[in-house]
């Protein structure tokens, strides 16, 4: 059984992954990972499982009803003499009378004529210690029963009624980790995107480095040629473009690495994406109202009230129990014979009342108690905690913002400067070395570049799925 859902759950994937997609727009990469995501079709089940839970609980408010059919053969006395009993088929005879009758008859024909016979004493004693093979030694018999019990909680307490409170809050506790599950996952597909056009920018940069490098490479070995220049000027070009290249080539490997993590999140296979990156704005504002959409938050408040729904099931363990009980049925040596002949029923009520458990159930009464002002302590950190990481959040965007409109000027100065010492370097004023130095400068402000801006993204996106919470 095993095997199979696994081999179904393969074969799902695969067919989902056959799909492939070319220029897929973010707006409907988002729509497919509502739908495909694997992580959230578990969500999706346990919500299903929180479901089914709830249904049981409520269905122990309606009571059980039972069939029994019992199908018996023995030759046990005490069996046999029970089964004509529940079958109302007993008689004197299964006492052993006709073994008792006789010689009690010669005893009252005695009595009669009014002359016991000798040993009349003796005589009874001796019809007293009869032992009645039909009683002790009985031929088998068959029995068939065929019984109706019905049970039903008339009241607990309360202890049903929390027990379907609980479960229904649960219910919304993992609709809570599903929203939380497709945040999550919203965040990851956005992410990956904005991580893509950063990787085209970083690497329409690094192509034009590369380009301006071979220029370079071409001018050296011009200059040498015309004995203005030595070969290790053109090994240290070459050098640097090599450097240059590994750069493109562990891009473009990063880049394939976000596909596949896309692929992944979608359940699909994504060959290119559509869209170009744009500069994502923080918000200016986060109000107190858009924290109470965190989900996090609304996973504490539910947790919170299902503490105090504990409360109250543990106070139940204080107050009696009553059920009642009904049952109907019939017996016979064959099956359904003479139903209605032989049936009976029995019906009843019973209270169960705990008086003393050496305090256990004080004692889990004062831990709910405890367990509830844990869990509101915890809402209030969470609340607070929230408010201050958005706070950080923030301070972060705009130290990154500041950061980055420096380097695109530091950049700019950088590939100034670099033109400027190419062209002194024609003039052979500056050694090769000096414009390499120049050339790698403009690499490294364009890797902070890059690094700033994925913080950046990633922050911003983060916040986005703070703030959002539900909104998704």
């Amino acid at each position: 059984m095993k095997m199979l859902f696994w081999l179904t759950c393969t074969l799902n994937f695969l067919f989902a992954s056959s799909v492939t997609y070319t220029n897929l727009p973010l707006e409907e990469a988002l729509q497919i990972v509502k739908k495909e995501n694997l992580e959230l079709r578990v969500a999706l089940f346990n919500e299903q499982i929180k479901e089914f839970e709830y249904q049981i609980a409520k269905g122990y408010n309606y009571g059980k009803l039972d069939l029994t059919q019992l199908a018996l053969r023995s030759n046990d006395a005490g069996n046999v003499f029970g089964f004509k009993l529940q079958s109302r088929e007993a008689s004197f005879a299964d006492f052993g009378f006709a073994e008792f009758l006789a010689p009690l008859g010669q005893v009252l024909e005695g009595a009669n004529q009014n002359a016991l016979p000798a040993g009349f004493s003796s005589n009874l004693g001796t019809i007293l210690d009869i032992q009645p093979k039909d009683l002790n030694y009985p031929d088998a018999r068959n029995h068939f029963q065929t019984k109706l019990s019905y049970q039903v909680p008339l009241y607990t307490g309360g202890k049903l009624e929390q027990y379907g409170k609980i479960t229904q809050a649960l219910i919304k506790l993992s609709k809570l980790d599903t929203k939380q599950i497709l945040n999550e996952k919203i965040f990851q597909v956005k992410k990956s995107y904005f991580d893509i056009f950063l990787l085209d920018a970083y690497l329409k940069n690094l192509t034009l480095i590369d380009e301006n490098i071979r220029q370079l490479e071409d001018m050296a070995q011009n200059m040498i040629a015309e004995g203005y220049a030595k070969k290790v000027d053109l090994l240290e070009v070459q050098s640097k473009r090599a450097n240059v290249t590994r750069m493109i080539n562990k891009a473009h490997a990063n880049k394939e690495l976000v596909y596949q993590f896309l692929s992944f999140l979608l359940n699909v296979q994504v060959q290119s994406i559509a869209g170009t990156y744009a500069n994502l704005q923080a918000r200016d504002v986060v109000a107190q109202s858009d924290l109470q959409n965190n989900i996090d938050i609304q996973k504490a408040k539910q947790g919170l009230a299902i503490t105090k729904m504990a409360i109250d099931l543990q106070k139940a363990s204080n107050l009696p129990e009553i059920g009642a009980f009904a049952e109907y049925g019939s017996s016979d040596n064959q099956f359904l014979n003479n139903f209605a002949k032989h049936d009976a029923y029995t019906v009843g009520v019973q209270l169960k009342w705990n008086l003393f458990n050496g305090g256990i159930d004080k004692n889990n009464i004062e831990k709910a108690r405890v367990e509830n002002l844990k869990v509101q302590t915890q809402l209030n950190l969470a609340q607070n905690g929230i408010a201050l990481h958005v706070a950080k959040i923030r301070t972060e965007i705009k130290s990154f913002d500041f950061d980055i409109e420096s380097l695109h000027r530091e950049l700019e100065l950088t590939r100034v400067i670099y033109k400027n010492y190419l062209g002194r370097y024609q003039e052979k004023l500056v050694s090769i070395n000096d414009v390499i130095i120049k050339q790698s400068m403009e690499i490294e402000n364009i890797l902070k570049l890059k690094e700033l801006q994925n913080a950046r993204s990633s922050k911003i996106l983060e916040l986005e799925k703070i703030v959002n919470g539900d909104e998704v």
